[in-house]
C-alpha cells in the first residue's frame, strides 16, 4: 500500500495519532483523486471530518443543516 504524504496542513487539522489515523487519511486522499459518486463524496467527508481534533464541529454543522430541511 502506498502511503500519500501528511503534509504540515494534515498534521494541524486532524488527530493523527496512531498508525490507523495515517492509514485512514491515506486512503482518503487516495479515493478523493477519483471520480467519485456524491453519495461516495459525502461519506468520505463525514470520515475525514472523524479525524479532526474538533469532530463534534462538522457533525453539528451538519446535523443543522438536515435540520432546517425539516
Amino acid at each position: 500500500m502506498n502511503l500519500i504524504k501528511i503534509t504540515s496542513n494534515d498534521k494541524k487539522k486532524y488527530a493523527l495519532k496512531t498508525k490507523k489515523d495515517i492509514e485512514i487519511l491515506s486512503k482518503i486522499q487516495r479515493l478523493e483523486l477519483k471520480k467519485l459518486s456524491k453519495e461516495s463524496k459525502k461519506i468520505i467527508n463525514f470520515i475525514k471530518s472523524q479525524l479532526e481534533h474538533d469532530w463534534r464541529k462538522p457533525l453539528i454543522r451538519e446535523l443543522n443543516k438536515i435540520r432546517k430541511k425539516y
